[in-house]
């Protein structure tokens, strides 16, 4: 263990590569300088100053690096090709590896020819602005690609080009900011004054190193030149006016969601100070949602303003500042997964959006064609109908319990998934009755239940709260995945079919004709009082099997033994309650007499001390029941007990009795 530990070149290349790039990283000063410092560290190898970009096959897009996206080789799920380039600022030099030399300084209007925006510098000439941009100064120039403007509608850009002195001329100067702005200065949020009538550019600087302006990315950034810097971007950027609100007041193809915003009280907010995304359900978003629902949710403000708040977002997002899913919350409290698929932006994984980045001045809209409805707004019949669990809400509607389930009562619904239903389960009365008892008197939330409290069922009777270290289970039924939530109910998802407890210990026992064996045992041993009482008790009742695998002379001096058989009765049984949910991999229970059970589950069966449950969770008033075929022998290496010891292969009691 103490020997010397030898490092080979490959071990301290690799090590040296870590130390480097933590360190880079962590003196970068911005999210943008982090990826640019990861991409330069991935390029090294190729030279200086040389940076690893990825492009997305079959486009034009190329990104920066970051750690995740460089193993993953993906971006918004596409795969990506590693070229090697140039750094922002430098270039190649004849015979040299890497990019060792940096760019001339020259004037913006000459930086823009070898940035990759020579359509801007041909447009900026056009419109008289080259003077402008050779002579003194100190601007930044947000300069479209070359693809950008070829990207641009044919019919916006012949109406710039045929009046090169006013709107050709406002356009760029659009792209302009009196002062220089590096990357640092463009801080996540911020505004400047663009040299258009001081109208905004609005700023946005994402966590993972994306950085727009009016939702165009920046591609090449920092192309520094004597009077200013070039940041080129992806698309040609418009003058941005109207606050959010407006799109949605003036366009008809949202006119129903403007009816909404109005009644739902969300007008003054949008039109407030804000960096606000809005995914906008047009109008045959909400056709699609069925008119009784929709009826209800618009004639509700609390479900509706729910509703709308869970399509906006805390923070502005931009289409082009998604590359991976990403969890957003929204002003509702819950999450969307904002992603892309492609040039597709998704949400909660479905390409909904049909319109991306109308910029407003408080934020920015997509149009989507699908109403997201979130469970707040939802009843329990339309919580249920969303979930996995089909076959127990068609049998909630087919007992006439929908009324409860569609209403406004505060009520938590237990249901059970559509595997713990056997095939081909048809309606009864006692069917009826105990769907009644999945059914809770009040609105909850599992993280305010406690150990043994006791909840009401619309049937009339109580069910208890059991809590253990990786389970939570109402009765003999388990929590198996997170709360729903609605607007005037909650439905907790159960494993198991409810089974509500019926009389005592006793009571199940002699109810069930396989224990017949058993109880007569505790009448002889004289236990029935014991269970009768409150509890809780577990008994893992051996069935008639179970003592008939007994020698019968075996058997028959047992039962002739009241002290004993006691003693054997006891080790099956424990002074809490455990019900199958709560057995995980290595469960230990203290029986009322010897040493501890040891319990695990195998494949959907709880052994004690490795004897098979046959049958879980017989549920009673003061405890739970699970029936064994064979009696529960100790799992002692030692050789002597308290209560029971071994022989060879046989179990002794304390007065010499053999038990197979």
């Amino acid at each position: 263990i103490c020997g010397k530990i030898r490092l080979t070149p490959l071990h301290l290349t690799l090590f040296t590569l870590a130390i480097t790039l933590i360190a880079t990283i962590c003196l970068a000063k911005s999210p943008y300088q982090s990826v640019l410092q990861h991409s330069r560290i991935r390029g090294r190898q190729h030279g200086p100053n040389v940076c690893a970009m990825q492009k997305i096959q079959g486009t034009d897009k190329k990104y920066f690096t970051n750690c995740k996206q460089w193993y993953h080789r993906k971006i918004c799920g596409k795969p990506t090709v590693i070229s090697y380039e140039c750094c922002p600022g430098y270039e190649k030099l004849s015979g040299e590896k890497g990019c060792p030399a940096a760019l001339p300084l020259v004037n913006i209007y000459n930086t823009l020819g070898v940035v990759g925006a020579a359509t801007t510098k041909m447009y900026s000439e056009r419109a008289q602005l080259r003077e402008e941009i050779e002579g003194p100064g100190s601007f930044t120039f947000f300069a479209p690609s070359n693809q950008a403007w070829a990207a641009l509608p044919t019919e916006i850009l012949d109406a710039l080009v045929s009046n090169v002195n006013i709107e050709l001329l406002n356009a760029l100067h659009y792209h302009m900011v009196n002062r220089r702005l590096t990357s640092e200065d463009l801080k996540h949020g911020s505004a400047f004054p663009s040299m258009y009538q001081d109208f905004n550019v609005h700023i946005h600087h994402y966590p993972n190193g994306i950085v727009t302006v009016n939702c165009a990315r920046l591609v090449k950034t920092d192309q520094h030149a004597t009077n200013g810097i070039v940041h080129v971007v992806d698309r040609v950027i418009t003058a941005v006016t109207n606050n959010v609100h407006t799109f949605i007041d003036t366009d008809d193809d949202l006119e129903t969601l403007r009816t909404a915003v109005a009644a739902a009280g969300l007008t003054q907010m949008l039109e407030s100070d804000g960096h606000y995304t809005v995914f906008a359900p047009t109008n045959e978003a909400f056709e699609k949602i069925p008119p009784e629902m929709l009826k209800r949710i618009l004639g509700d403000p609390v479900a509706l303003r729910d509703l709308l708040n869970y399509h906006i977002l805390k923070n502005m997002q931009c289409a082009e500042s998604i590359t991976s899913g990403t969890p957003l919350e929204t002003l509702q409290g819950t999450v969307l997964e904002v992603g892309c698929d492609g040039s597709d932006m998704t949400l909660n994984g479905k390409a909904i959006i049909q319109k991306k980045d109308q910029l407003g001045t408080n934020g920015v809209v997509h149009y989507i064609n699908e109403l997201l409805i979130p469970d707040s707004a939802k009843t329990l019949l339309e919580l249920a109908q969303g979930s996995a669990v089909t076959t127990a809400t068609k049998l909630f509607v087919d007992a006439g319990l929908g009324s409860h389930l569609s209403g406004s009562e505060a009520l938590t619904i237990l249901t059970p998934q559509n595997e713990a239903f056997k095939e081909g389960v048809t309606m009864t009365g006692e069917l009826k009755k105990l769907l009644k008892n999945h059914i809770l008197k009040e609105q909850l939330s599992s993280g305010v239940l406690y150990h043994r409290q006791e909840l009401e069922t619309l049937g009339g009777i109580k069910l208890r709260v059991l809590v253990y270290r990786n389970s939570l289970c109402i009765e003999n039924s388990c929590i198996a995945a997170h709360d729903k939530t609605g607007r005037f109910g909650s439905m907790f998802t159960v494993d198991k079919v409810l089974t509500p407890p019926m009389g005592t210990i006793m009571d199940v026992l002699k109810a069930d004709d396989q224990f017949s064996l058993l109880v007569g045992a505790i009448q002889t041993a004289g236990l029935t009082e014991l269970m009768n009482q409150a509890g809780p008790h577990t008994v893992f009742a051996p069935t008639n099997d179970a003592f008939s695998a007994l020698p019968k002379a075996d058997l028959n001096k047992l039962m002739g033994n009241p002290q004993e058989l006691a003693s054997v009765l006891k080790y099956h049984m424990a002074k809490e309650i455990l019900v199958s949910g709560g057995v995980g991999s290595h469960t230990r229970l203290k029986p009322l007499q010897g040493d501890k059970l040891e319990l695990n589950m195998r494949n959907q069966t709880v052994y004690i001390n490795k004897v098979p449950v046959v049958e879980a969770d017989l549920m009673a008033t003061n405890g739970v029941v699970h029936a064994v075929g064979a009696i529960i022998k100790p799992l002692c290496k030692s050789n002597r007990f308290t209560l029971l010891r071994l022989t060879g292969n046989r179990l002794m009691t304390p007065s010499g009795l053999l038990l197979p």
